[in-house]
């Protein structure tokens, strides 16, 4: 047996998240069924975030062990050809002791939002549509208040225990020219989140920006760590998994 770690992007739209849920469409479930066809035996994965239904992943990591003896290209080669389209190996080598959770020092998810009079129906699957108009300095002032370490709980439940703290080391909007107005994507680092904290977090940020939020408000809200402050979180298809940082 060899340990392998590997890099996995993938569309969630029809998925109901990245972790295992019985015989639901997982893209776990869908990768491990996928390894055991290729290596003739059970194969059990651990990955380093569980995307919620819907969400997308640009770099998401897992680590698993399999007996192969063909090489780790042919692995990656085969797993794409077996996968579904909308998922796919983008690196794999082997890693002895490699754990793609405990071992992340921190993780970096984008939501885009695009601002638009009109529908865009190819966008549909990976951004949050919203009217214009949208003051972007204001959405960068109300995201630069979450650098640092907080205390997050209006934004969310801790998946396993009670601790709401964590450290952001970045929180900031980006601007570019799209078809029908700006496409506007967030971009947080930190060193782990809560559940459906990047959403609630997006749907505040994106409250100031259109008017609806005074930034006092904001600031009010998150620094009380309460979650009966938050909003609705922002719908899914709108976040990505862009990256998982390691000591290496």
């Amino acid at each position: 047996m060899a340990r392998y770690r590997a890099v996995v992007a993938y569309d969630g739209t029809n998925y109901a998240g990245f972790q295992k849920q019985g015989r639901r469409p997982t893209i776990q479930l869908v990768l491990e069924d996928t390894l055991a066809r290729l290596c003739g035996q059970p194969i059990a994965l651990s990955g380093a975030g569980r995307t919620d239904a819907g969400v997308h992943a640009s770099g998401q990591v897992i680590a698993f062990d399999a007996d192969w003896p063909h090489g780790d290209d042919a692995l990656l080669k085969a797993l794409n050809h077996y996968l579904p389209p909308e998922i796919a190996v983008q690196a794999l080598r082997q890693q002895p002791g490699f754990h793609p959770r405990y071992q992340a020092h921190s993780r970096t998810y984008r939501y885009d939002v695009a601002v638009t009079a009109q529908r865009l129906p190819l966008l549909w699957r990976t951004t949050w549509q919203i009217m214009p108009p949208v003051d972007v300095a204001a959405l960068q002032a109300a995201a630069a208040l979450l650098v640092g370490e907080h205390d997050f709980a209006t934004f969310g439940t801790p998946p396993r225990g009670d601790n709401t703290v964590r450290v952001v080391f970045a929180s900031g909007w980006q601007a570019q020219p799209a078809a029908g107005g700006p496409l506007l994507s967030y971009r947080i680092q930190a060193t782990a989140f809560l559940q459906h904290m990047v959403r609630r977090i997006v749907a505040m940020l994106v409250a100031v920006g259109r008017g609806r939020l005074p930034l006092t408000d904001f600031e009010v809200a998150f620094r009380q760590a309460d979650l009966r402050q938050a909003l609705p979180p922002a719908p899914p298809q709108g976040l990505f998994l862009e990256s998982v940082q390691y000591e290496d």
